[in-house]
């Protein structure tokens, strides 16, 4: 089975949407568009995905609804834009989700949200969380307070970002060029569309272009974006969403728009990925029945299978698990902190929020980011 062939299998969706369309190069948010693009995710959700929506356009609605023709250097007035532009955004994506009886929440990141071990976990939790209640994250990049999208328009990095953060197994990027092509398809007739690449072929970094008034980003940032989509086992699908029911006729297999594919797996790839952290900043010894547990069974690391706890780690820290001979039993990202993790070893979850005032998860570290060695 090819990878355009399995994408119906898939489990979780990020989808990306550039400011361009949305805003039909400048001429106002597109409704019609967006219903559209809405119903094709709604169908999505109906299959059995859970559908996480990466937009871009506040900057651009923002501008459209002010009047202003031209993009303004100043940064305050890029802020200001993206302000105004922002609750339209989401006003109407709510609309046309409400159709399908699908609830949304807002979520704006910055990529401080995602760097930050801490932040990062709770994002990946609150992410979780709202599609757990089938609900649809629509995140922007926090343009109101923040500077790089502004400066550099690297949405497609925070959909790829945000692809790796909720394990997602495959990025759609919807672009006003059907795809990728060869060379630049504005200035070169000849210029041919890629279906299919590896994200990590070098070769494309020369075929990518610029961009255009209103976003920042061109296909330099899509393949930048794939290649951090890879890390994680996501494909990325670069695909023009003006092209009728794009995103339902790729998961029918159809060959529309450029995928560029990952050389590995999601649960490969993110174990791979928590083994090359060296930095260990904390030590769990587990009783016989943790060991047993992480071992045989792959389940999460509850508190109360962990005897002792040593270091100096916070929230989202690595720490290497062992049993009582000191032997590596293994290792990842710890949930809670090392004078919290003291307080609720060998207790029940349940036994939580009444020794710390507070509950963040069930788990000491869950089985997602943990890796047996």
């Amino acid at each position: 089975m090819t990878v355009r062939e399995g994408l119906q299998s898939s489990r979780r969706v990020v989808v990306k949407i550039g400011s361009a369309l949305l805003t039909n190069d400048g001429r106002g948010l597109d409704l019609d568009a967006i219903a559209s693009w809405v119903e094709q995710m709604a169908a999505l959700k109906q299959a059995g995905m859970e559908v996480v929506l990466v937009s871009s356009g506040a900057v651009a609605a923002g501008l459209s609804r002010l009047g202003w023709e031209r993009r303004p250097e100043s940064l305050h007035e890029l802020q200001a834009a993206a302000a105004v532009g922002q609750t339209s955004l989401v006003r109407a994506y709510e609309q046309f989700f409400e159709r399908d009886s699908i609830f949304t929440a807002q979520v704006l990141l910055d990529h401080d949200d995602l760097s930050n071990r801490e932040r990062y976990l709770n994002a990946r939790s609150t992410l979780r969380t709202l599609m757990g209640m089938g609900v649809v994250p629509i995140i922007n990049e926090n343009d109101t307070v923040v500077t790089d999208e502004i400066r550099f328009g690297d949405n497609d990095t925070l959909g790829a970002l945000v692809a790796n953060l909720v394990e997602a197994d495959v990025l759609i990027i919807l672009t006003d060029q059907d795809g990728m092509y060869t060379a630049d398809p504005r200035s070169n007739p000849d210029a041919e569309l890629i279906l299919e690449a590896a994200a990590d072929d070098v070769s494309l970094d020369a075929k990518a272009g610029g961009g255009g008034a209103l976003g920042r980003g061109g296909m330099a940032t899509k393949v930048r974006a794939a290649r951090l989509a890879s890390r994680s086992g996501a494909h990325t699908l670069i695909v023009g969403g003006r092209i009728e029911r794009a995103i339902l006729r790729l998961f029918a297999g159809e060959p529309l728009g450029t995928l560029l594919t990952a050389s590995q797996k999601p649960e490969a790839a993110r174990k791979r990925w928590l083994a090359g952290h060296l930095q260990m900043r904390g030590q769990l010894t587990l009783d016989e029945g943790a060991v047993r547990v992480l071992r045989q069974k792959g389940r999460s690391l509850l508190a109360v299978g962990v005897v002792a706890v040593s270091g100096r780690f916070s929230r989202g820290d690595m720490v290497v698990c062992v049993d009582r001979e000191g032997a590596e039993v293994a290792r990842g990202l710890v949930n809670y902190d090392v004078r919290d993790a003291s307080k609720i070893i060998g207790k029940s979850s349940d036994e939580f929020e009444a020794l710390l005032g507070y509950k963040d998860d069930e788990e000491l570290i869950h089985r997602d980011n943990l890796v047996v060695s």
